[in-house]
């Protein structure tokens, strides 16, 4: 794909979007000679890019990928965190946490492409995307109690949300490395692709969803993610106030006109 701009938040960070997907981002993990283990540095560019895709309404959907062959992310820089003092470790904590929440916060649909390592803090961010793609390279897992912290980037919030308490409490506790096939079954991931083809395989994705409204791509993921876990009649509360925010929209009434009249609709965006 031909790249039509691009943008660089610090050193290992990069925001590209593509030629014939204009309403997509690809948001890329470009620190290779670590395999996207996450530093200090990273993790505040990931928080970066995140704040200005976020506030973007041309961004339709966005889509987290890796710029090594052989990992998606490796989790922290448990290099750096070994020169830590508890001090320091301690200061950094807000930084980490926002490159985490700066992903599962994105307010458009995110998938994430997914090929060899995504452990710890890597895997952590691809759950935090609506939706994983994987190739058949992929080995993902939280391992963080066996080196004696637990996963802090969200991991045991949101792996039971995706297969169930039992099921993540065992990945937690044995902090197992789970392979491709097994992962697909499971649950941990949603699609399964050829080794390689992770990454095309979410942008054709991202485009399939992009062709929709970007006002009710919006709303449905609020809707989704602010009604989870809530009984069925709040639940409902939840998507009758997201209904509410596009009932009157450019959009609403954009996509019935393109309907009636047999075209593709052209969304205003608001």
């Amino acid at each position: 794909m031909t790249v039509t701009s691009e943008q660089r938040f610090g050193e290992f960070v990069v925001v590209r979007v593509h030629e014939g997907q204009e309403h997509v981002a690809e948001l890329v993990l470009d620190r290779p000679k670590a395999m996207n283990a996450v530093s200090t540095d990273m993790a505040r560019s990931i928080a970066a890019a995140c704040a200005e895709l976020a506030a973007d309404p041309g961004v339709r959907v966005t889509v987290l990928t890796s710029s090594h062959e052989r990992a998606f992310c490796v989790g922290a820089d448990l290099k750096e965190r070994n020169s830590f003092t508890d001090a320091e470790l301690l200061r950094q904590r807000p930084t980490a946490r926002a490159a985490y929440t700066g992903v599962l916060e994105l307010p458009m649909p995110t998938i994430a492409a997914v090929h060899g390592f995504a452990l710890g803090g890597g895997f952590e961010l691809a759950l935090s995307c609506d939706l994983i793609v994987a190739d058949r390279t992929a080995v993902v897992g939280l391992p963080e109690v066996s080196v004696g912290v637990i996963p802090g980037g969200g991991g045991t919030q949101l792996l039971p949300r995706r297969i169930g308490a039992a099921r993540a409490a065992e990945l937690v506790f044995t902090a197992r490395r789970v392979e491709a096939a097994e992962a697909r079954d499971s649950g941990l991931v949603d699609e399964l692709v050829e080794a390689g083809r992770d990454r095309e395989a979410a942008l054709v994705l991202a485009g399939r969803i992009a062709a929709n409204s970007p006002v009710g791509l919006r709303a449905a993921k609020r809707a989704l993610r602010l009604g989870h876990g809530l009984d069925l009649r709040a639940g409902l509360e939840v998507e009758d106030a997201a209904w509410r925010s596009v009932a009157f929209s450019g959009d609403r009434a954009e996509g019935v006109a393109a309907f009636n009249e047999k075209r593709k609709p052209n969304w205003p965006g608001e």
